[in-house]
């Protein structure tokens, strides 16, 4: 496994810390990240790829590790600016950051397509890895909730996940296509895994799954897929995944998450500390919180550990 691809399904913080710890698990070239994009977001007229720039800043080690999100140092002149003038503050934008979305929505003016721009980018921070959006085109993430519809970003970072959620959609998702390289990966007969990062299954991973192909090509994968639990002990480290769980009827378990991921993953990754075992897929367990990098090196080892053990 040490000379054959990896590829990741990824979004969001949880996920970024699988693919850091994956970096110095491995040779960092062998990495390909499939990313979601469904909480992209075009704001006072910047293109904004949140899930993308979190594995950019992560792997680059730019990242705010205190605050778990955004850029370290980050200067906010431009938001108190904003703010003294009117402007709607409810989504923060950092000077650094905003720098990324500038160029980001230059570019794509002038014609060139996510992929494009994530690849120019990821090699402008110097990274090894490849990092795919799923799709270069729009897919929006919405959500029905006890105050009506949501777009994402006005869910998660306006509302901070307060609403009660009682469905999902992925506006776009049946008229877009993957991103170029994407089934390629997932196909890969050389592969040695594929990895379900531990990210929220409904707004991270689902809005990757519901991109026409992917699925499919996840179901037929010839590499072993592997799922790592998003949950700790029984419950979600941060975010909403457990609360939505509840919302949506299902039990706040790893079974619930091998579940979701029925017919798709050969095996699961679940914490130490969670109670059950799972049925009906191979599981393997560690401890699953990540919160320095030995942490992150270690879900990363036991994961591809699964892997190679589904293989053989």
């Amino acid at each position: 496994m040490s000379d054959a691809k990896v590829i990741v399904l990824t979004g969001g913080i949880g996920g970024a810390k699988l693919v850091l710890g994956l970096a110095h698990a491995i040779t960092p070239s062998l990495i390909v990240s499939i990313v979601n994009t469904g909480d992209d977001v075009e704001h006072l007229g910047l293109c904004i790829s949140p899930d993308i720039d979190t594995l950019l800043y992560t792997l680059s080690g730019k990242a705010d590790t205190a605050k778990g999100w955004g850029r370290a140092d980050e200067t906010w002149t431009f938001m108190d600016t904003l703010r003294q003038i009117g402007g709607p503050d409810w989504f923060l934008l950092g000077d650094g950051d905003l720098a990324i979305h500038v160029l980001r929505t230059a570019w794509m003016k002038a014609g060139r397509s996510l992929s494009e721009v994530t690849a120019d980018l990821a090699s402008r921070f110097g990274l090894e890895s490849r990092v795919l959006p799923m799709s270069d085109d729009p897919v929006a993430t919405r959500l029905t909730t006890d105050e009506g519809e949501l777009e994402f970003q006005r869910y998660f970072v306006e509302r901070r996940c307060a609403p009660e959620v009682n469905a999902i959609d992925f506006a776009g998702a049946e008229a877009s296509a993957p991103a170029p390289g994407v089934i390629e990966a997932l196909t890969d007969p050389d592969a040695a895994a594929i990895l379900i990062a531990p990210s929220n299954p409904f707004l991270s991973v689902d809005p990757i799954l519901a991109v026409p192909g992917i699925r499919d090509a996840l179901a037929a994968a010839r590499a072993p897929v592997v799922a790592i639990s998003p949950l700790v002990g029984g419950e979600a480290v941060k975010g909403p995944t457990a609360k939505l769980m509840r919302e949506i009827g299902m039990e706040v378990s790893a079974q619930s998450i091998a579940d979701h991921y029925c017919g798709l993953i050969d095996g699961i990754l679940i914490d130490e500390g969670d109670r059950d075992d799972v049925s009906g897929v191979p599981q393997a367990r560690c401890d699953t919180l990540m919160n320095d990098l030995d942490d992150r090196i270690r879900v990363a080892q036991a994961a591809l550990s699964l892997a190679r053990s589904l293989r053989s």
